[in-house]
């Protein structure tokens, strides 16, 4: 069954037929003025002499406002689900609240959480086969990435983590 739009995305889908449409008429020659297709098919003069000039769809092209190419916001959020497998999600705030949620909304395999204070009682909780995982993936890094023993430390970029460690939003992997 396909999605449900909204008014707004169902008219735009819509139109988009419609363009479609008169683009073949026209190409195919059913219809040989492109103000006459614009009138049958209901749809703007304009938008179908630019689409017809090449011009793609906007929802086919990416935004001019958009800071990062694809290949970058690509190998960014790699980078994130990369740090989020070691335990070390990045902090949303490095680049800026509304950039971060703006790249979140587009890519569905990252999301905005919170991390949480550790503490002893949730500990007690823990299930062991996780916290083996867990450092069954940090064993393979050291040995992936050749570190020492003495090269290991119990720190991030917030710094030592002593007792409890505060609580941050940060960016994760979808689950």
């Amino acid at each position: 069954m396909p999605p449900i739009l909204n008014k707004n995305k169902k008219d735009l889908a819509e139109q988009e037929g419609r363009i479609l449409l008169a683009i073949s008429d026209l190409k195919n020659e059913r219809i040989l003025r492109v103000a006459q297709a614009a009138r049958i098919y209901k749809i703007p003069r304009t938008t179908l002499q630019r689409r017809l000039s090449g011009t793609q769809q906007r929802s086919q092209i990416r935004a001019n406002s958009h800071k990062l190419t694809q290949f970058e916001e690509e190998s960014l959020v790699k980078w994130i689900l990369y740090l989020d497998k070691h335990g070390l999600p990045p902090r949303h705030s490095l680049v800026g609240e509304k950039w971060v949620y703006n790249l979140v909304k587009r890519r569905p395999e990252i999301e905005l959480k919170f991390s949480r204070k550790y503490n002893y009682e949730r500990a007690k909780c823990e299930d062991s086969n996780i916290i083996q995982e867990y450092f069954h993936r940090v064993r393979e890094v050291i040995l992936e990435y050749g570190i020492l023993p003495e090269d290991i430390y119990n720190f991030d970029e917030t710094g030592f983590a002593m007792g409890l460690c505060a609580t941050a939003k940060v960016i994760t992997g979808s689950d």
